[in-house]
């Protein structure tokens, strides 16, 4: 018969270690004696055991780890901030001296006043270069705190990572000794609990069948004794296992992680606050050295040496009234000696065949080498006459319905009464063919007028020469030529159709006269800076020649306006068939297009939107507008690009039903 009790579980209470080996955060409360009151003391010592019971529990080596970790995150930050700061007043103070430098470099010129104003000022760059020199120091001072900070934090870091490995092993090993005797506990526990129903007879009917055949009760109870015995062996050695090492880690282990966490984060604080004080000592220092040399303190010297001077004393030295005496006197030298009096003397030989005027005639009548050649004699008055009468022969015999150049009480010529410049004329080129001044007074100084491109019949010259082509002459060319994104005849087209031509029926579907847009072509291309179409007669008051003239000019572009790059895109954004993908897909295009026609398609396309807002009185709709300029601005519609001809309309039409979304209207 086996023993009739139960083997008992050995305690699993593990006991703390010694209060001794703990090592508390808080220091010895003060004596009564430091001003402390009975219950300021009573206080302090339950705050430094609930610390203590903290710090020495399961999570006080994460709790301090984390703590560490704060510490060494502020001192990066504060270190960082030294760095830029650093950086900041070296640049600072770098760049002062180098304007001091070039100051008193400048201030030795000619040019420049000298006297007493240029030494004080000279004096005055000084201050600044000794307050550049002070800010420098200042630089350095910041630089090497950085760098201690930062040395500091790295090392702090490697023991952080130590001590967090060493101690946190510690703390795994014993959750693993005390995991294990759980587990050996639990299949204790369960074995003798088997072992007790089969000693008091409490087990089922029939046999009990093992792998050698089947066994009797009493083999039962033998085996699970047996088994029992085992676990019971096994489960105490793990107790004992789990009791040592928690013990260890009580007594040895976590107080050594915890007073080394302790000094590194007291260590880390302690360094951060020293140069947070030294920050400031330095920023007092700053300003106290900028200071002292703005305005240094008066020293008791009795007269032995001279006293230093401010900021303030330098300028109140510049003497204004003594400078401009020494600059005058400096010039007493060059100073050229007195003219003799003028006066008219008669050469001898003239004297004998010249009879001497009456003196009440003298003044009055003009001597034979100063009249005015004949040509200009009926338009020249007496010298001296003003009034209406001498308004009237300054100017030639001119038609009623020719302008008038008239002087105001400055001198300047101004216009008035004029028609509209004629086609070529610039504003400033408009006036009478000829308005003599008169001749006894110096005329002032006229910029040369630009040549009219209009003759004297009010027709266009038929062989004005192609001085600067315009028609068939790439956009990227005119750029490079004219500086405008948008060349001058896109430009004069679009002003004169939103001038005159929005409320045209039919416009730029009707074509224009076939002559008026020759002439206007070859003025074009002579000269396209002279033309203005403000004026209806520069352009024989037929809108529709300067549409025609419009789609021309893109017709004969060495490369559409769209580009043949770009071309195919283009079309297979047109098949598109949702409105959004297509307008977007459109978009992309528009938007890698060279900068000059990105420029010349918003202009077109922002000024055919103003066409279709007329829609209701010109008949012109962004449909029939993309009929009339799709194939002149994607190429003509001949050759393999004619089956596309759908496909190019519907590109135009999408970009005006999308004008504000594709460009914006500024």
């Amino acid at each position: 018969m086996v023993d009739s009790h139960t083997p008992e579980r050995p305690s699993a209470d593990l006991p703390l270690g010694p209060a001794d080996n703990q090592t508390p955060i808080v220091s010895e409360p003060t004596e009564a004696g430091d001003g402390q009151g009975p219950l300021q003391s009573s206080a302090t010592d339950e705050a430094a055991k609930v610390v203590n019971d903290v710090l020495h529990s399961d999570i006080g080596v994460n709790l301090l780890l984390n703590r560490l970790k704060q510490s060494i995150t502020s001192a990066r930050d504060f270190a960082s901030y030294l760095k830029k700061r650093s950086a900041l007043e070296e640049e600072h103070a770098q760049g002062l001296k180098k304007l001091c430098r070039v100051t008193h470099e400048s201030i030795r010129r000619p040019e420049h006043r000298q006297g007493s104003y240029a030494q004080q000022y000279d004096e005055i760059t000084r201050f600044q270069e000794r307050m550049a020199d002070n800010g420098i120091n200042f630089g350095l001072e910041l630089h090497r705190m950085h760098e201690e900070l930062h040395d500091l934090t790295n090392n702090l870091e490697r023991g952080r990572k130590h001590w967090k490995q060493t101690g946190l092993n510690a703390e795994k090993k014993v959750q693993d000794a005390e995991s294990s005797m759980d587990k050996a506990k639990g299949k204790y526990d369960s074995l003798a609990e088997d072992y007790n129903r089969a000693r008091t007879g409490d087990k089922q009917s029939g046999k009990i069948f093992g792998l050698k055949g089947p066994k009797s009760a009493v083999q039962l109870e033998e085996d699970l004794h047996r088994k029992v015995q085992a676990a019971d062996s096994d489960y105490a050695s793990k107790v004992h296992t789990a009791r040592t090492q928690r013990q260890e880690l009580l007594s040895i282990l976590r107080p050594q992680a915890v007073k080394a966490l302790q000094e590194l984060i007291s260590e880390c604080d302690s360094a951060l606050t020293l140069q947070l004080q030294r920050f400031a000592s330095s920023n007092e220092k700053l300003l106290l050295n900028n200071g002292m040399s703005i305005s240094p303190l008066r020293s008791e010297l009795n007269g032995q040496g001279p006293e230093p001077h401010s900021l303030r004393d330098a300028i109140w030295r510049i003497d204004n009234e003594k400078d401009m005496r020494e600059y005058i006197l400096s010039f007493s030298s060059k100073v050229p000696p007195k003219h003799a009096e003028i006066k008219f003397e008669r050469h001898p030989t003239l004297a004998p065949s010249q009879q001497a005027l009456p003196q009440s005639n003298r003044q009055s009548q003009p001597y034979p080498s100063q009249q005015p050649p004949s040509a200009f004699a009926s338009h020249v008055p007496p010298p001296g006459t003003t009034g209406p009468d001498t308004q009237a022969l300054n100017q030639p015999n001119i038609p009623d319905n020719q302008p008038v150049l008239e002087k105001d009480h400055s001198g300047a010529l101004q216009q008035h009464h004029y028609p509209p410049p004629a086609f070529g004329e610039s504003p400033q080129s408009a006036g009478p063919p000829f308005a003599p001044a008169p001749y006894s007074q110096p005329q002032p100084h006229i910029q040369p007028q630009s040549t009219t491109l209009v003759n004297s019949t009010g027709t266009y010259p038929a062989d004005l020469p192609p001085l600067k082509p315009v028609f068939g002459v790439a956009l990227e060319d005119l750029f490079l030529r004219d500086g405008s994104a948008v060349p001058m005849v896109v430009y004069q087209c679009l002003q004169a159709v939103d001038l005159f031509g929005l409320e045209v029926e039919g416009i730029y579907r009707l074509s224009g006269t076939a002559s008026h847009v020759s002439k206007i072509k070859a003025v074009f291309d002579n000269d396209s800076s002279q033309v203005d179409f403000r004026n209806p007669e520069n352009f024989f008051h037929d809108v529709n020649s300067v549409a025609g003239l419009l789609k021309q000019f893109f017709r004969d572009l060495p490369d559409p306006l769209l580009t043949s790059e770009h071309y195919a895109e283009l079309i297979n954004a047109s098949r598109i068939d949702d409105d959004i993908i297509r307008r977007d897909s459109l978009h992309a295009v528009i938007n890698s297009l060279p900068d000059p026609n990105y420029a010349t398609l918003r202009a077109l396309t922002l000024h055919l939107n103003r066409v279709q807002e007329h829609s209701q009185a010109n008949r012109m709709n962004a449909g029939n507008l993309a009929i009339c300029f799709g194939p002149t601005l994607m190429g003509s519609n001949t050759g393999p690009n004619i089956a596309d001809a759908g496909w190019q309309v519907r590109v135009i039409e999408t970009i005006l039903a999308n004008t504000y979304q594709i460009f914006d209207d500024d």
